[in-house]
């Protein structure tokens, strides 16, 4: 029975999972509507969010679990990556908690347990499988042989995927967070009306970049030399196109490479997991894909796309299976712990 702390970017979160699967409570504080005005993550106010939120949500979770530190065989943490602040509460709270208690303490990849938490719901662990990790900080493709052998394949050299739908989002004058009004949006449009690129969609590697897509619809909405300056001139019916069409070249560049990445290693599977996940054309399309190219997809459930601390204890369960404890000197890590060269260099097919 563990207790798992997340606190890596906005969400203050806390769960309790048995052997890995049986979720007996997952609490999430949000904070978007602290940082909304801001039009993006402030790190300083996340900071401080999680100082004041993550002991009422702890000790909320356990009430619901119906458990005591006394019943816990662990305390698990995400140690990284994230934003050091953020990091740094939960990281000192989990310390705290297995010291004071007398518990191993567990620490946690964010972005591997993305990777995993589509195994939370399976019937089976759906391994070897291809994993696409996608959210507002992160755009990840993995080759997960288990549990314990995860492999980066590639990830974005510049902006995340949730981070360009934010700030397209902001370039369109719809708010923050962008991902779920611009899916909304662009259901009543035409994903065809404008031809956005779609960096590196054939080349033979597993990186991404979204930079260049976010300043193509910049360009287009202020036109040549910046003409109009905002969105206002553009109808509902246009927005709602330039919100279908750069939908359409995002999710198409992030089913094209997954798919590429499952026939390069061989596997059967996919999993998805992360806050963009949750978007509905995204996860349409991947399973049209996989359909096609003879996949199995396994998308995790909505409620733990976003961040959340069932996938961090969870995962912790396989780390403490393999006796994977850390030390009371653990600190956070704001970048990738486990790199690998696959995540600098290109992978030739």
């Amino acid at each position: 029975m563990i207790l798992g702390i997340e606190t890596s970017c906005d969400e203050t979160s806390a769960a309790v999972v048995v052997n890995g699967r049986d979720v007996r409570a997952s609490l999430v504080s949000s904070q978007v509507a602290l940082h909304a005005k801001y039009g993006g993550i402030v790190p300083e106010i996340a900071s401080r969010a999680h100082i004041e939120q993550l002991r009422p949500i702890v000790e909320q979770t356990l009430a619901q679990a119906g458990v005591t530190y006394g019943d816990l065989t662990a305390i698990a943490v995400t140690v990284g990556p994230g934003l050091v602040g953020s990091l740094l509460i939960g990281v000192s709270a989990a310390k705290t908690l297995a010291l004071c208690n007398g518990l191993p303490l567990i620490a946690v990849d964010h972005v591997e347990a993305h990777a995993t938490s589509a195994a939370l719901t399976a019937e089976t662990p759906p391994w070897p499988a291809v994993a696409l990790v996608v959210s507002g900080g992160h755009t990840s493709l993995y080759l997960v042989r288990d549990f314990r052998d995860i492999e980066l394949l590639g990830q974005t050299v510049d902006d995340a995927a949730g981070e360009a739908f934010d700030k397209v989002a902001a370039v369109l004058e719809l708010g923050y967070p962008g991902g779920p009004v611009i899916d909304e949006l662009a259901a009543r449009g035409n994903p065809k009306a404008v031809r956005f690129p779609r960096t590196w969609i054939h080349k033979p590697h597993f990186n991404f970049s979204f930079s260049g897509l976010k300043t193509a619809v910049l360009y287009y909405v202020y036109g040549a030399g910046k003409k109009y300056g905002s969105a206002q001139h553009l109808s509902e019916s246009e927005l709602a196109d330039v919100a279908a069409s750069f939908q359409s070249a995002l999710v198409q560049t992030l089913v094209t490479k997954t798919v590429a990445a499952a026939r390069y290693t061989g596997v059967s599977n996919v999993v998805v997991g992360g806050g963009v996940a949750a978007n509905s054309a995204l996860r349409a399309e991947l399973q049209t894909a996989c359909d096609q190219a003879g996949l199995r997809l396994f998308l995790t459930p909505l409620e733990y796309c976003t961040d959340n601390a069932a996938m961090i204890a969870a995962l912790a369960y396989q780390r403490w299976q393999g006796d994977e404890a850390a030390d009371l000197w653990l600190e956070p890590r704001a970048g990738l712990l486990r790199p690998g060269p696959r995540a600098r260099d290109e992978v030739m097919l």
